[in-house]
């Protein structure tokens, strides 16, 4: 699942500089990519290749059925619902996230963010990101995607183009800059979710914030863990999301919580545009970063 996998990445940011070290974010610390995570990463697979090739070759005739994944009525109805909700044509929400990763020296640390979204479909979106590594703000107004950095005073601009997720992609290939949530803000964001799962089901109702909540699980084929939890309604407005990686060393783990979801009114085209203020700097991209390659350290 794609949003799951750009995760991978965000850990990757997150590990560029301790919180002990720094405090905000400058351009050079978004662009040092670390290779902690990438070579877990890399270790993972290389397993997996390796294991797969000492097994002895198995005939065609041998070979086991297609796993039909195992997803539960209550889950797809309320993914379904969900996806409904969510297609909605403006959408602003607030998520309060923490991400969970051991360091390089093996300690694990807890980042915190608040993130503040608009989006319109199928081509604007707004982010606000403030949290321990500092704060950015990105835009996408269906042309142009920017990313600001208050604190150092710069920003970047590059033409993109596209619905939101393909201009979110380019923001992360070409700036060096995830947004975690992005499958939210898919064309189906259900279709996402169910896309990868070998089993989806509910394994109970919680309380979150004063809502009832269906606590959905999510088994993915890629081996990742989802949970999600969902309002007990037609709307199945999402709450809460848990993302895990048990295959990574620490097993590295994502927790957002949604607040404030918001339909209406009609976002302007304003939300969505930069307009860079007098004080400050316009950098391009390295050359690296520009052709998708790793950032200069």
């Amino acid at each position: 699942m794609a949003v799951f996998n750009d995760l991978r990445r965000v850990f990757s940011h997150a590990q560029r500089r301790s919180v002990a070290t720094s405090r905000s974010v400058d351009v050079v610390g978004m662009r040092g990519v670390t290779e902690i995570l990438r070579k877990a990463v890399q270790t993972t697979a290389l397993g997996m290749f390796v294991g797969f090739a000492a097994l002895p070759t198995a005939r065609a005739d041998d070979q086991p059925p297609p796993v039909k994944p195992a997803i539960s009525d209550e889950a797809a109805t309320a993914v379904s619902q969900m996806g409904k909700t969510l297609h909605a044509r403006d959408l602003s929400v607030t998520a309060r996230t923490v991400s969970v990763y051991l360091d390089e020296f093996g300690q694990p640390l807890h980042i915190f963010h608040t993130i503040k979204i608009a989006a319109r479909r199928p081509d604007r979106i707004a982010v606000e990101f403030v949290g321990d590594d500092g704060r950015h703000d990105l835009f996408y107004d269906g042309t142009t995607a920017s990313v600001f950095f208050p604190d150092s005073k710069k920003y970047m601009t590059i033409s993109a183009s596209g619905d939101i997720p393909s201009a979110l992609d380019e923001v992360a290939t070409k700036l060096d800059v995830d947004f975690p949530l992005g499958a939210l803000f898919a064309g189906s964001p259900d279709t996402v979710l169910l896309g990868d799962a070998l089993s989806a089901s509910q394994v109970g109702t919680a309380n979150v914030d004063g809502v009832e909540c269906r606590h959905l699980l999510f088994s993915q084929k890629s081996g990742i863990d989802v949970e999600l939890w969902v309002e007990k309604n037609d709307a199945a407005t999402p709450h809460r999301l848990v993302v895990t990686y048990p295959l990574l060393q620490g097993q590295p783990s994502f927790v957002a919580e949604f607040t404030s979801w918001k339909t209406q009114p009609p976002l302007s085209d304003s939300e969505f545009t930069f307009a860079p203020p007098a004080d400050v700097k316009k950098i391009d991209p390295t050359p690296a970063v520009a052709s998708g390659t790793e950032g200069s350290r």
